[in-house]
């Protein structure tokens, strides 16, 4: 027990020598601050013999925004191509207009008919709601 009170005064004389310590280097660093903050450059000061010259404003013209023409996602494509057909475009032609493999056009079917734009006619032929 005597042991234990021994390593806990030592440790509890050690964080009191830290706190000093802390203390000590916050002290220094409000005392940098404080002459950082003081210190301002000095403007000079225009001489006489400068002219002065007076700027002329110019009516600022409005710049014309160009529309941001935005590229057809995939699925724009897709819903573009089930849209343009009569009774219904299959998978197969999906895939052979656009070059996209089986996965990403039963993902994107799924993801249209869950938002309700497009409906199943038969199995792998869809038309545009």
């Amino acid at each position: 027990m005597k042991e234990l009170q021994s390593v806990l005064s030592i440790v509890s004389d050690g964080l009191k020598t830290l706190a000093k310590g802390v203390e000590a280097i916050a002290e220094k660093v409000d005392e940098a601050a404080k002459s950082q903050g003081a210190v301002k450059p000095k403007r000079k000061k225009s001489s006489a013999a400068t002219k002065k010259v007076k700027t002329v404003k110019k009516p600022v013209q409005k710049a014309t925004r160009k529309k941001e023409v935005k590229s057809a996602t995939d699925t724009d494509k897709i819903l573009g191509i089930i849209g343009r057909s009569k009774n219904g475009a299959g998978t197969a032609a999906i895939m052979q207009k656009t070059g996209f493999n089986q996965k990403k056009i039963a993902n994107i079917i799924y993801r249209l008919r869950k938002q309700q734009k497009i409906k199943s006619v038969a199995k792998g032929v869809y038309t545009k709601l």
